[in-house]
């Protein structure tokens, strides 16, 4: 009777037990499906920043090699309107604040005459910074501080580049005349409507500097081949002509005028790439 009661008893676990094995099998089925949420949270674009950043860290990269030179453009944010009469008090004179891109434009031409040498570097600098070289307290006795070696170095601790390219623009008497051209910008010259003609100019100097000592590097005849071409021209650059319909009048109407802000980026663009492989040559 014992021995029965075991058997059953036993007999009745290994029932109980497969029962329990087999029991969760629907249930499975339904816990099986419940996983898809996490599976659908998996597809989210998750990993998508992730494969960004190698991308977003290789201008890093590019910029962390040497600086062989260092470009500071300061040619960018006055553009001159000035009209000629007969007499000087017929004169006028007015700068305009624009934002054109021209500095960009300067670093844009630098690189490209290098050949696209990650070597070449923008430096930035404080506002104000070129203001003693613009604007300095004599003409006669410069002060040192003044000079461009000097602002240079004050705004390079740090960079530690080989060579600075410096563009700045500069006051120039229009040949065969006694007219004075401040920097870029455009001017009309004659009498009444019928006889006034307008132009373009763009006075731009380009000064190497040495990353070490910050003296200037001379490059002897650099421009000589520019020159006599320039000298030698018998018409008028067309890069220079301007319609008297596209002078600014008044003045303040040049900084949003599309017309002359692309003659003037084509004028500078010229220029640049005319003058600059002489300062890279060697570099």
């Amino acid at each position: 009777m014992l021995r029965s009661f075991a058997v059953t008893a036993v007999l009745a676990s290994c029932l109980a037990t497969a029962g329990w094995a087999q029991s969760p099998s629907t249930p499975s089925a339904s816990t099986a499906t419940e996983p898809a949420k996490p599976a659908a949270k998996k597809q989210a674009p998750k990993a998508k920043p992730a494969a960004n950043k190698p991308a977003a860290s290789k201008p890093a990269a590019a910029e962390s090699g040497p600086c062989r030179l260092g470009v500071i453009s300061v040619i960018g944010e006055r553009y001159s309107v000035q009209k000629f009469g007969v007499t000087i008090f017929e004169n006028e004179a007015t700068e305009v604040p624009i934002d054109w891109g021209l500095d960009d434009l300067v670093f844009a031409r630098v690189r490209a005459a290098a050949g696209g040498d990650p070597g070449v570097r923008r430096i930035a600098y404080p506002k104000g910074a070129f203001a003693p070289f613009y604007n300095p307290k004599s003409l006669f006795i410069p002060d040192p501080s003044e000079r461009l070696p000097t602002i240079v170095k004050s705004i390079t601790p740090t960079a530690n580049c080989e060579r600075y390219l410096v563009a700045t623009t500069f006051k120039g008497e229009l040949p065969g005349s006694k007219m004075v051209l401040n920097g870029i910008g455009a001017y009309n010259q004659g009498v009444g409507s019928i006889l006034r003609h307008s132009h373009l100019f763009a006075n731009i100097s380009i000064t190497l500097i040495d990353g070490q000592t910050y003296e200037q590097i001379k490059r002897p005849f650099v421009n000589f081949g520019m020159n006599l071409a320039a000298s030698m021209r018998l018409t008028e650059d067309p890069l220079n002509k301007l319609d008297n319909s596209q002078f600014p009048d008044p003045p303040a109407a040049a900084s949003s005028s599309a017309v002359l802000r692309e003659k003037t980026r084509a004028l500078v663009t010229d220029r640049l790439d005319r003058g600059l492989p002489g300062y890279l040559k060697g570099e």
